[in-house]
């Protein structure tokens, strides 16, 4: 991916922070989560990233959604994303909000108080209601169970109050919290769901819908292989197939977690000189960069993440490390990015690779100070176009902005709009490349959304 980098520094000239979005990484997630759990339809988190790339292509591949606002609601719905396919999963809704999701035919959403089945009853009685009962995970990255969900034991309660207004409950929902890394909580959580089940036929109820909701790792080396065999043997166990109940989650830095990574460049330097006594490989350096804590790196304070910064240039080249500092590019002492990292001593201009920066970044990210959010520009290797291409229209490739080395001897229509497959491997061949250069051997090629980049093999020989 360096390489990618690379070629974009060298033909966009920037100096500003960029995303590189690899779409196919998405699309390997889908791939294995069907493959890992075969019964759980995945309602993508809209509120983890809603970049309309992202959503166009969850949508292609037919995920569901879990909206938190009236906002989300639109944005998913003109995508044509039917009604159906949307869980309006906030259990504290504003009432313009729930008017919105009744007006867009969105019936199915989440509740955990008596006062929310009030405020619905008035708003859109129609409304398909999950109950969401509060099961945490001892350990995970953002604990949500002190703001939202009912204990279980307390959850009849609530069945009785929605019976007495007529209230249709479908279902049981629960979120174990954001980044789990307490996978047996879901076997708990399950479990606590099938006993509400069992309790809501007390009160007339059939329940048909499980929401086993989020808390799946998405980094780059990280698995959802544990957690899924966890489930898949829980919903075995308690929802055994035929038994009438769909089973759905609300996955979301799972899926674009990995997908994006930021680009920084740094602008400015400080040395810090080691103190007397210490030697000369105790000094550091402090960096800043130009996107912070009030953009991209808002995770770092919101979301509990710990970033880890790698040079653009290959680190081998330098003879020391030393423990540094990176910080943001705003006036706030609070803007600090990361500490105590190991870093060589840099250049103002050289640049930082931040990976696995897709979920909850962008999506909150503001300009304080007036400094933009970084741009995100899009790639897809040729495998993943494969797939893209049935639900994307080829104009998402712009011909004016094709890297140089993909124009070098070609007389390119600069007024045209799109590109398709045939047109890019036409201009790959007119590089000398060799006779037998055979397109289908390439297994990474791609191309760039919006004109930004067209991914290539190093293995190609340059011109």
């Amino acid at each position: 991916m360096k390489t990618v980098f690379t070629n974009i520094l060298e033909e966009k000239a920037t100096e500003d922070a960029f995303y590189v979005c690899n779409l196919g990484e998405i699309i390997k997630k889908h791939q294995e989560w069907k493959t890992c759990m075969p019964r759980v339809k995945p309602f993508y988190a809209v509120k983890c990233n809603d970049d309309s790339k992202v959503l166009e292509t969850l949508a292609g591949l037919g995920t569901g959604f879990d909206c938190a606002s009236k906002a989300e609601i639109s944005k998913v719905i003109q995508l044509g994303v039917h009604p159906s396919d949307i869980i309006f999963a906030n259990p504290t809704k504003q009432a313009s909000h729930v008017r919105a999701a009744a007006d867009a035919g969105v019936r199915t959403m989440t509740f955990d108080n008596e006062n929310e089945l009030h405020k619905i009853k008035k708003l859109h009685p129609e409304a398909r209601l999950v109950v969401r009962i509060r099961c945490d995970a001892e350990m995970a990255q953002c604990q949500l169970g002190m703001k939202f969900g009912v204990l279980v034991e307390d959850a009849p309660n609530l069945l009785a109050v929605s019976k007495e207004l007529g209230l249709n409950v479908v279902g049981v929902s629960f979120h174990v919290g954001s980044g789990c890394m307490d996978p047996p909580v879901f076997h708990r959580a399950i479990g606590a769901a099938s006993w509400l089940f069992n309790v809501a036929r007390e009160f007339g109820y059939s329940f048909t819908l499980l929401d086993i909701g989020g808390g799946f790792p998405g980094n780059t080396g990280s698995s959802i292989v544990e957690i899924a065999d966890i489930v898949n043997k829980s919903v075995d166990e308690y929802f055994p197939k035929g038994c009438g109940v769909e089973i759905i989650a609300e996955p979301g830095r799972y899926y674009v977690a990995s997908a994006f990574t930021l680009v920084t460049q740094i602008h400015s330097k400080r040395d810090v000189k080691a103190t007397s006594g210490e030697t000369a490989s105790s000094k550091s350096f402090m960096y800043y960069i130009n996107d912070g804590v009030y953009g991209s790196f808002n995770c770092v304070l919101y979301d509990h993440a710990v970033v880890h910064p790698e040079t653009l240039r290959d680190i081998t080249s330098f003879d020391n490390l030393y423990e540094c500092s990176v910080w943001g590019p705003t006036c706030d002492g609070l803007d600090q990015v990361c500490s105590n990292v190991m870093l060589p001593e840099l250049d103002m201009g050289d640049w930082l690779v931040f990976n696995n920066m897709g979920a909850y970044t962008l999506v909150a990210a503001g300009t304080f100070n007036g400094f933009p959010v970084p741009r995100i520009q899009y790639i897809a290797l040729k495998e993943a176009w494969a797939t893209l291409r049935e639900f994307m229209d080829e104009d998402k490739f712009v011909a004016d902005n094709v890297p140089i080395f993909m124009k070098a001897g070609v007389g390119c229509n600069r007024d045209a709009v799109g590109w398709g497959l045939n047109d890019v491997f036409e201009h790959i061949k007119n590089r000398n490349l060799p006779n037998d250069f055979n397109e289908d051997a390439v297994d990474d090629f791609g191309f760039c959304f919006e004109g930004f980049f067209y991914e290539y093999s190093t293995d190609i020989p340059a011109q």
